[in-house]
């Protein structure tokens, strides 16, 4: 069928639904929701046989819902109607949430019922339940609608009218304040949660209004409200039973950074042992558990091994196995995180282990270069640099470990330069979920580099490596295992997957032969370096991206910025409207 996704952005639910529809041999072309003339025009030229909305802000035109069948996907359970859905969810600590597909109709959100799916609600930020939890249910909800569309054309089937919940109104700031001197942790972590990612908690700091994200219990107590301390780049403040630490924060018309980028003067702050901070409780019964990585028990004090604990790097053995947890923001590595992770890597290699594991993050395995940090610095160019030979240089440690087998395990999705930094190990494996997005060219036609132009060939060759680089369109897990990109996709939820990571690791480590494949490795890497050695190929790549950073095309700096301030898209980008390709027609079939 020709799928045409109408939609406010291409965001990694969307991204999901591509690529497996796609993979099912759906022609899909997307169409950003800007406005009711282009979104008749897309009609007019893609002439879907069905419209999938999986991500709207506003209502679909009447004359386009009457005249085409279009499915909506909501983020809430059968009857439930209006914005903030999952925010409510979240602020009301419901038990159980879900994702309905509904048919557009005249009245928001009460059109009849395709399919629906329904799921523990963890608590958890509403950025992690979106991108995990509601993704999956609305695979599972779209794959059910298409197995019902002949017999609704048949007239076999029809959709089921349910009855409707009062439609609930967009959540407010005075919905989502915090009373510090009368809200537990439980409540702030929900109010926090309900907001992560956005529009986040407005509030204040140090005598100065912002809106408050990323937030994690923290064990310490003291005045409700008071700031206690610092915790690498983020504050903890007191609850009135406990605290918790605020990550992130953005000053009014500002943008979203660490608190310690956005406030210098916490630095002068005491810093709170993050070793003292428990793991997170389990998640209620039949729940998944997508934050495995904190339940690993607390670091004794200076870390294991002598890598010192860290709220964002975490390290643990077991089995002879080496497991590196870096769970950086929304996935972005600035220059300090590079280097911090550079440290407890090498650190990590002189244990007495024979298998090293990057599992980056539940959420996020890496999205590369910390784009609103270099956005804030007083020379974006200069720190764009620096951010970039710091990546490079966790890369090259990666790349020449002779020491190890090296495995990175993707339990979340991976852009950019995040994806080339798994490429550096020895064997990538995957959740069968997460979507690669393994380019540059989105950001202002960026070169990239994290020594690309070496490891991506050897995986999938020169000609599948240019269309990567070119096509700038996502790859799921299994699209990646079949293309060599990555070396395995894992069917599993999120914390069987860690699990089954730890299983094969074990084993690899218990290997009668390993001690032949690292002889095998260093071997290869010492022809390949005789052929052409690593800095050769950085220094290639940095000339390219010298031009994107310091050069007369000012491209890079100005996508950077409108995907940091969150500009409204004014086009469709023409990688993703195929319809509107010059010489597109519509086959006759």
């Amino acid at each position: 069928m020709r799928i045409l996704f109408l939609t406010h952005a291409f965001n990694s639910l969307t991204q999901r639904l591509y690529v497996e529809l796609s993979r099912l041999g759906h022609e899909v072309s997307i169409e950003f929701d800007i406005n009711d003339s282009v979104t008749t025009e897309a009609v007019d030229l893609f002439r879907p046989h069905l419209i999938l909305a999986p991500y709207l802000r506003r209502a679909i035109p009447e004359a386009i819902w009457r005249n085409h069948l279009c499915l909506v996907l909501h983020p809430g359970i059968v009857g439930d109607r209006g914005p903030s859905a999952l925010d409510w969810a979240i602020l009301k600590g419901e038990k159980e949430w879900g994702v309905t597909l509904l048919q557009a109709e005249a009245e928001m959100d009460a059109g009849p019922v395709w399919a629906s799916e329904t799921f523990p609600l963890r608590q958890a930020k509403k950025s992690s339940i979106y991108r995990n939890e509601v993704t999956e249910a609305a695979v599972r909800v779209v794959m059910t609608a298409l197995e019902r569309l002949p017999d609704y054309r048949a007239g076999k089937w029809q959709p089921q009218a349910v009855p409707l919940r009062p439609m609930h109104a967009l959540m407010q700031q005075a919905d989502r304040a915090i009373d510090w001197a009368h809200d537990n942790t439980e409540t702030v972590l929900a109010k926090l949660n309900a907001a992560d990612g956005f529009p986040g908690v407005k509030d204040a700091l140090l005598g100065h209004p912002c809106h408050l994200f990323n937030a994690h219990a923290f064990h310490a107590r003291g005045t409700p409200g008071a700031v206690l301390g610092r915790s690498g780049e983020g504050v903890v403040r007191a609850t009135t039973d406990g605290a918790v630490r605020v990550g992130h924060v953005k000053r009014e018309g500002g943008i979203k950074l660490p608190v310690a980028v956005a406030f210098t003067e916490i630095l002068s702050l005491a810093e709170m042992d993050a070793s003292a901070n428990p793991p997170r409780p389990p998640f209620s019964k039949g729940g998944s558990n997508h934050d495995d990585d904190r339940r690993v028990p607390p670091f004794a004090k200076g870390g294991t091994g002598g890598i010192p604990a860290a709220p964002d790097i975490r390290y643990e053995e077991a089995e002879g196995v080496g497991y590196l947890h870096f769970d950086f923001y929304n996935g972005a590595m600035g220059t300090d995180a590079c280097r911090r992770l550079l440290a407890a890597y090498e650190a990590a290699r002189l244990q007495p282990t024979r298998v090293i594991v990057l599992l980056g993050g539940p959420d996020f395995f890496s999205n590369g270069l910390d784009l609103n940090r270099i956005e804030a610095a007083d020379s974006p160019p200069d720190e764009s640099w620096r951010n970039i030979e710091a990546m490079d240089e966790l890369c090259r440690a990666v790349i020449e470990t002779g020491t190890h087998h090296t495995v990175a395990a993707l339990q979340g999705n991976a852009g950019a330069g995040g994806a080339f930094l798994a490429l550096a190990v020895d064997c990538v494996w995957a959740r069968e979920g997460v979507i690669l997005n393994p380019h540059y060219k989105n950001m202002g036609n960026l070169y990239g580099s994290e020594y690309w132009t070496y490891l991506l060939p050897r995986r999938v060759g020169s000609e599948a490596g240019r269309a990567i680089m070119e096509n700038r369109l996502p790859l799921g897990a299994w699209q990646a295992a079949q293309s060599g990109f990555i070396d395995d996709s894992i069917e599993a939820d999120p914390s069987a997957f860690v699990g089954e990571v730890r299983r094969r690791a074990a084993e690899l480590a218990a290997s009668a032969d390993l001690a032949a494949r690292l002889a095998a490795k260093r071997e290869t890497r010492r022809r390949d370096e005789a052929n052409k050695p690593l800095e050769r190929y950085r220094d290639e790549e940095l000339v390219q991206l010298r031009r994107n950073f310091f050069g007369f095309d000012p491209a890079y700096h100005v996508a950077r910025h409108h995907f940091v301030h969150k500009t409204p898209h004014s086009w469709t980008p023409r990688h993703l409207a195929r319809h509107r390709e010059l010489g597109w027609t519509v086959p006759s079939a």
